[in-house]
């Protein structure tokens, strides 16, 4: 009986061999989850950048005093009313236009699908995919600038050719309709407006120092490939 026992430690042995097979293939496994610290960085720079401009909105009970508001003498008043209140309510006011594109593409579920897809297209098969890659649909490969161009002209019709164009137009009217008559019945005197913040917080910026992260995170898995 104890001679038969050591016979059943080769059994183990291939559950051994297995773990060093992905390392011997470097390039099989980095090829699913190559993408995977660009979107990552992405998604925490994006957290991050909701975050930190969460962090600098208004008491909605200042933005909603009763008190402070008033019709405007003339045109000119009203503007600039508006520039004011909005380097001040800044944040607020994108929430709320936020809000209503929200609302109105969960009450067309049709768009909400096509503007997914549109922005996933965008995200998987050309910012996020590697360069060493290239996309292949019904077996056929599309080099990056044919990718580019199905990608544009893709938007083109799902923007301009289904109801997804004039579901967000009509509900950014809304939001800026709203914005810009708060704006100029909102009396801003009582503003702190001497805090002034930086101009590089915006929406380009944003896009602009996330791509560098991205590409800072994907590097050097590229460069092991």
């Amino acid at each position: 009986m104890s001679s038969s026992s050591p016979a059943i430690l080769p059994i183990s042995n291939p559950q051994s061999t297995v773990v060093p097979a992905p390392t011997s293939g470097g390039s099989v496994q980095s090829q699913g989850p190559v993408t995977t610290p660009a979107f990552r960085a992405f998604i925490n720079h994006l957290s991050e950048y909701l975050r930190h401009g969460l962090s600098q909105r208004r008491p909605w009970a200042e933005l909603a005093d009763r008190t402070a508001f008033s019709k405007p003498e003339s045109f000119s008043e009203a503007t600039l009313r508006i520039r004011k209140n909005y380097s001040y309510f800044r944040v607020n006011y994108l929430a709320v236009v936020a809000l209503i594109l929200g609302f109105s593409l969960v009450s067309h579920p049709f768009s909400l699908i096509l503007l997914a897809g549109l922005l996933s297209s965008w995200l998987f098969l050309y910012l996020f995919r590697p360069s060493d890659q290239p996309l292949v649909l019904f077996g056929r490969t599309f080099k990056d600038s044919e990718t580019l161009i199905l990608l544009v002209v893709f938007s083109v019709f799902v923007i301009f050719l289904t109801s997804v164009g004039s579901v967000l137009v009509s509900a950014l009217m809304v939001g800026v309709a709203l914005v810009c008559a708060h704006g100029a019945f909102r009396v801003p005197e009582d503003l702190f407006l001497d805090e002034q913040e930086n101009v590089s917080t915006g929406f380009l910026s944003f896009f602009s120092s996330a791509a560098s992260t991205a590409a800072a995170a994907a590097a050097p898995v590229a460069a092991r490939t």
